[in-house]
């Protein structure tokens, strides 16, 4: 009864689990905005992750080495662009949420992952994501899914791209969800993003009826 009590409070199933699911403001359903270039170009120091609200998430900024692999020996090189990594991540506790210990571990309802992000562009390689169900102790990993694009730019086009996936029959001992993923941004006298938006993490009823 107070397993009971605890879902109808807290309505856990068919809702998103994670919180702050679009940082920038932004959804998919309308066409990511156009990067809007200066008349001249601002001064100041690179910048390596777009504005937004990063409450909930924690965040981390990897800068990458230029690639100076296809320069000819001896050119002289006005800018190269300079790219990074910007890492958000968040942990969803599914017993805080209000899924109990049984339910995971014997009915193990369906958990559904979706993302959408920003075609920039900006590099071949822009968007990876990795979600992990994890044990109580936080650390142990019972499954995961791992998605790592590759882009084609052959032909330009800039919309939103959907990730999902649905981690089913896991096994017992789930007790959290990590979501982390992680976009490529480019800065080369102007900064040029890769954007996410509408992100969620989403427990199924079809198993508890």
């Amino acid at each position: 009864m107070a397993a009971l009590k605890q879902v109808c409070e807290s309505q856990p199933f068919g809702r998103n689990l994670l919180k702050n699911p679009s940082p920038y403001g932004l959804t998919h359903k309308t066409p990511p905005p156009e990067v809007e270039l200066s008349e001249v170009p601002p001064q100041g120091p690179p910048r390596f992750q777009a504005e937004g609200n990063y409450t909930d998430w924690t965040t981390r900024v990897e800068r990458l080495p230029a690639d100076r692999s296809r320069i000819p020996q001896g050119a002289v090189v006005c800018g190269l662009p300079e790219y990074s990594w910007f890492t958000l991540e968040q942990r969803v506790d599914l017993k805080a949420e209000g899924i109990w210990d049984e339910l995971l571990d014997k009915s193990q309802p369906d958990i559904e992952i979706q993302d959408w992000y920003e075609e920039s562009q900006v590099h071949e390689h822009i968007y990876q994501l990795h979600v992990k169900l994890l044990t109580a102790d936080g650390q142990t990993v019972i499954s995961e899914h791992h998605v790592e694009p590759t882009e084609d730019r052959s032909n330009y086009s800039h919309t939103w791209k959907e990730v999902s996936h649905v981690f089913t029959g896991y096994g017992p001992g789930v007790r959290y969800v990590l979501f982390s993923h992680r976009v490529k941004n480019m800065f080369l006298n102007e900064f040029f993003p890769t954007l996410v938006t509408d992100s969620s993490v989403t427990v199924k009823n079809t198993k508890f009826k």
